[in-house]
């Protein structure tokens, strides 16, 4: 992808649209052959109706992207919220799935008031609190649990209701009792989906991996419900007006509820920063979405969704990076993979019918590895064993408890380990730091003491509003200790602000680094509280 002229960026709203409406139908298009079975995939392994991730799709596109605060993201429901979801449904329905579905609703619409509210008052940055090693601890916990999960619908087989271990524990009798057409059909999909991407067909790999389930799926004469109990196939109605349900919120009050609430709202709200942030790296343009109103944008169209039946909806990476390299350009391929959707729904339910369960779960164990992959445990090690640390800690916690528990448990260790390598308490969420102009063109940023997770965020408030096209001098020689964290974002925040014409250089010989690793955790002076 060749680097994009600033003056080239392209325009907004409808002039945006009359700008830019070949290449983005086009990337819409690509987009939507991915959303589609990913949005069954997602809404099947949250114990939802399949067609709840369809409709929070929709709202995401049509809605969402017309008042967001982002340009090439793509908002969706997402494999990281599966865990969350499907926990809310069997909690609160207690043995009743649609009981627990319509309870989870609720939870839905009270967390995206929660999320509005937090945009509204300019909370976004509070992505910022969670250190780098906890949050990939979180999605690779998260990709354990997906492949744990729907190995078993691989199989053509439905595990007994209960937890992560049982699940697990129940994979050798679903393999003394599995259906081999339906394994047949998800060794094919996985061998597709990773093989495709080597072909180097613009033919997204998703889409080879539904139709050929499909014919095969034919070939064997699936039927929607099997003698064991398990749906074969998707189970979606003839009428797409038959796929709405409304809130049911009779255990508002109950502990239950409100852990779902919290769960969603927060946990939501994390990826979808995070995936912003990511995304605005990967545009060819280097615009920086506006975060707070990204998120208030999403609490609106999750309120929508709760109140129509939907899943909650994330920025969401897979089909947002997709969205970039097909050579987006705006929001509006956002929309456009949305109504394409819709019409999809509408003219062609018997296609989606037609998908077999083992297909959508082939793709769903896919993503769950590249979460959880050895090339990720790797890439986490390289940074420091400290990093490795954390990670794994933050693993088993959301593995033995929950993602909230797990993570906080991950944030707790992090503190720690700063306390044992010398930082002081009151630096632990203070930041000290001062710019001053050098000159015209140069501003020197100084670090005193230690910059940190846990209390960097003024320093990066203070970074966005410098002007662009100056030269930056970081001064890290009084600093003491500046941790992973601090140092992917200092990084990040170079690049973007070279981008725009300016240029950054940090200077402050460093007496440790915890790794060889360019952004490791690195201490610059002695500790001199003596």
């Amino acid at each position: 992808m060749h680097k994009a002229s600033l003056s080239a960026i392209p325009q907004t709203g409808l002039a945006g649209l009359k700008e830019n409406w070949r290449s983005d139908l086009l990337s819409g298009f690509l987009v939507f052959l991915i959303a589609l079975p990913l949005c069954l995939g997602v809404s099947v392994a949250s114990g939802v109706p399949p067609s709840a991730g369809i409709i929070t799709a929709i709202i995401g596109g049509l809605l969402v992207s017309r008042i967001g605060g982002s340009y090439l993201t793509i908002n969706g429901p997402a494999a990281g919220l599966i865990v969350v979801v499907l926990a809310a449904v069997q909690i609160l329905g207690e043995g009743d799935a649609l009981a627990g579905y319509r309870y989870t609703l609720a939870a839905i619409v009270i967390a995206s008031v929660l999320q509005i509210v937090m945009g509204i008052y300019k909370l976004g940055q509070l992505s910022s609190f969670f250190p780098t090693s906890v949050v990939h601890g979180m999605l690779a916990a998260i990709g354990i649990i997906i492949i744990a999960t729907q190995t078993h619908v691989m199989l053509g087989v439905t595990p007994e209701a209960g937890n992560l271990f049982s699940i697990i524990a129940q994979i050798p009798h679903s393999l003394a009792i599995t259906n081999m057409d339906c394994v047949l059909i998800s060794f094919l999909s996985l061998l597709i989906l990773i093989i495709w991407p080597l072909v180097g067909v613009r033919i997204p790999a998703p889409v080879i991996v539904v139709l050929v389930g499909i014919v095969f799926a034919w070939h064997f004469d699936f039927k929607f419900t099997t003698i064991n109990g398990s749906n074969y196939l998707v189970d979606i109605p003839d009428n797409f007006l038959e796929s709405f349900y409304f809130p049911d919120f009779s255990k508002i009050t109950t502990p239950a509820f409100w852990g779902a609430v919290l769960s969603i709202s927060l946990i939501g709200s994390l990826e979808s920063l995070l995936v912003a942030t990511a995304v605005d790296k990967l545009d060819p343009y280097k615009r920086s979405s506006d975060l707070d109103r990204d998120l208030t944008a999403i609490g609106i169209g999750n309120l929508v969704a709760g109140l129509m039946g939907g899943l909650p909806m994330i920025a969401e990476i897979i089909r947002s990076s997709e969205n970039v390299h097909n050579g987006a350009k705006t929001t509006w391929a956002n929309f456009f993979h949305s109504l394409l959707l819709l019409l999809f729904v509408v003219l062609f339910v018997g296609l989606i019918q037609s998908i077999p369960m083992a297909s959508l779960a082939a793709l769903l164990v896919y993503t769950g590895y590249r979460l959880a992959s050895p090339k990720t445990f790797a890439s986490v090690r390289d940074v420091g064993k400290d990093q490795l640390f954390l990670f794994v800690i933050t693993i088993i916690g959301v593995l033995t408890t929950d993602l909230l528990i797990g993570v906080a448990l991950g944030i707790v260790a992090k503190l720690g380990i700063d306390v044992v390598r010398g930082v002081w308490l009151g630096n632990l969420f203070k930041i000290n730091f001062t710019i001053q102009q050098q000159n015209n063109d140069t501003l020197v940023i100084t670090l005193l003491g230690s910059a940190l997770f846990s209390n960097f965020l003024p320093l990066k408030k203070a970074l966005a509003k410098l002007e662009p096209g100056k030269t930056l001098i970081f001064d890290f020689t009084n600093g003491y200790l500046i941790d992973h964290t601090v140092m992917g974002f200092i990084d990040n925040f170079q690049q973007s602000y070279e981008a725009q014409g300016g240029y950054c250089k940090q200077i402050g010989n460093a007496l440790e680094t915890f790794s060889d690793h360019a952004l490791a955790a690195r201490i610059m002076t002695a500790d001199d509280r003596k």
